[in-house]
């Protein structure tokens, strides 16, 4: 999702004459090989070690990030929409199918099974939350009115959410440590919010404007925060940290497309910068733990 993210900013850095080309080409095509890398990996998994995939399936922490390879669906078309539309309509498609099956599954997990408190983390926003990226290349492809459907789930879910975890970030027992780099999720929704109603509305207002505040308030949040992610331990979940803040880069960009407010400009370049660090420092993190073996093992 984080390396999809990045690529959707090279594309519309390049359509905004601010990165030449070969950045969005070269890392479009790269990304889309390792997604099928991983697909095929996982997909063999599945085949192979079923009973463990279908235990990862009931997982009550576990089960939220199936709905990742629906979200990667999704993010691979918005990336192929300008240039290669046909894919990207394939891929939206497949994307769409799995994730509205993922959502529901995942909604009626949550009602079925007896959760306590302390399950709840920012990953539980991925599966519902994950719906607002549907119109981003839905209005494209269907009438607006199948978008906003996504589009409304989402946003509903995002307010329930938001509220449950707040309560337990609050007055219960601070996150795991492997779950802290999961409060970057907190920027996607509405970032993304804002990205998607101004693709279905097509309007700059104080909707939009709210959405895109919200954003800009869970960074500037985050970084009051600074004192929980400094001593980490490095997990798989610090990619966490990726997406969203290739997400905020992005609606700080359409932010200025459709307001014309320089300031929008130059927040879109220090989002970006802090972005590509993020990304950077985390794949050399993750390659540094795959090399000495300490990426995918097992774990309570």
């Amino acid at each position: 999702m984080g390396l999809s993210g990045l690529t959707i900013v090279f594309g519309k850095f390049y359509h905004m004459q601010w990165l030449p080309k070969i950045f969005y080409d070269s890392l479009l095509f790269f990304t889309t090989g390792l997604f099928l890398f991983f697909l095929f990996t996982y997909g063999r998994k599945a085949i192979v070690y079923f009973e463990e995939v279908k235990k990862d399936f009931h997982h009550k922490i576990r089960i939220n990030f199936f709905s990742a390879i629906s979200i990667s669906f999704i993010l691979l078309s918005i990336a192929f929409m300008t240039y290669w539309p046909f894919l990207s309509l394939i891929l939206w498609w497949v994307g769409v199918v799995l994730h509205t099956i993922f959502m529901l599954y995942t909604l009626s997990f949550w009602i079925r099974d007896n959760f306590e408190i302390h399950a709840m983390n920012p990953a539980w926003f991925i599966p519902i939350v994950g719906n607002i990226l549907v119109p981003v290349a839905g209005v494209e492809y269907l009438p607006k009115a199948f978008s906003f459907f996504y589009f409304s789930v989402g946003f509903f879910f995002w307010i329930i959410l938001f509220t449950i975890f707040l309560y337990r970030a609050i007055f219960h027992h601070q996150l795991p440590q492997k779950f802290i780099p999961t409060l970057f999720i907190l920027i996607a929704p509405p970032a993304v919010g804002f990205i998607a109603y101004i693709r279905i509305a097509q309007s700059w207002d104080s909707f939009a404007v709210f959405m895109l505040f919200i954003a800009y308030f869970f960074v500037a949040l985050l970084l009051f925060l600074y004192d929980s992610f400094k001593n980490l331990k490095f997990f798989i979940s610090w990619w966490a940290f990726t997406f969203p803040m290739m997400a905020i880069t992005l609606a700080s960009v359409v932010a200025y497309q459709v307001s014309s407010i320089v300031l929008y400009k130059y927040l879109s370049f220090v989002m970006f910068v802090f972005a590509l660090f993020t990304i950077l420092f985390v794949a050399w993190k993750t390659m540094e733990k795959v090399l000495q073996g300490e990426i995918c093992v097992n774990e309570d």
